[in-house]
């Protein structure tokens, strides 16, 4: 059996198919999760190539029945799941081409509300599901995809480099999630398990867009290294390419 089994949503392109390949060296069995098979077997045929031990889940993080599937899968095959990236997400406005722009005076409420399903309650929901295949493991890790637009102070800040980068359904959502991390980090503060948020970077992805200043080649480094950190790393903190970010 490989030395750790991770999973990682979302993980058929983007960001999440860039953590995969940077996991490659450190002895570990990734599972991509992909709504579409044939575009996640494609995937994996190109991690495969790259040297990274992969398998792919048909798996739609806005479809609750996913989440059992996802248990049993690893519960069947391996007994425990020891790197859950939380990594899908959508955008509402913020990105180019991701949804209308909208300030919190006029965001459209199906928008809210659609952003915060799947940035949100899906994260803790799916969470939730896996947490006791992930107290099975030796070193548990949780990694969930944040973004420096869900930081309070640093919105709150006027000389902060995103005061004016408002996009609230997206932003609130992160902030949120943030929230999941600090709140599940200190339950689990007395196991084995570490819960982080990631802030990749403004990276060239489908979301990202071509003018990010980041190349997706350093996007999954940040959560990469979450989701391999020494058993004396930290928890409950919100990490960006291994230095904190302000909540």
């Amino acid at each position: 059996m490989p030395q750790k089994i991770a999973f990682i949503t979302g993980g058929n392109r983007g960001l999440g198919f860039q953590t995969a390949l940077d996991l490659k060296d450190a002895g570990t069995k990734v599972v991509i999760g992909s709504r579409d098979l044939a575009q996640g077997e494609q995937a994996v045929k190109k991690l495969r190539a790259a040297g990274v031990d992969a398998d792919v889940l048909q798996f739609d993080i806005t479809k609750p029945a996913d989440y059992q599937a996802a248990f049993d899968y690893f519960n069947s095959k391996y007994g425990r799941l020891d790197i859950l990236v939380n990594n899908a997400g959508i955008a509402g406005g913020t990105f180019p081409g991701t949804g209308p722009e909208h300030s919190a005076a006029d965001v459209p409420q199906d928008l809210l509300r659609k952003v915060f399903d799947t940035n949100f309650f899906a994260q803790v929901a799916l969470t939730d599901a896996l947490l006791p295949l992930l107290k099975k493991s030796p070193a548990g890790r949780i990694v969930n995809l944040s973004s420096i637009l869900g930081s309070l102070t640093l919105h709150a800040d006027p000389k902060s480099p995103i005061y004016n980068a408002k996009s609230f359904a997206y932003d609130a959502s992160k902030t949120a999630l943030n929230a999941f991390t600090i709140h599940l980090a200190h339950e689990l503060r007395n196991t084995n398990i570490k819960v982080n948020s990631a802030h990749p970077g403004w990276v060239k992805t489908d979301m990202g867009g071509d003018q990010a200043p980041m190349e997706l080649s350093e996007g999954g480094k940040t959560s990469a290294a979450l989701a391999t950190l020494p058993a004396d790393g930290p928890t409950g903190t919100f990490i960006h390419q291994g230095k904190p970010l302000p909540w």
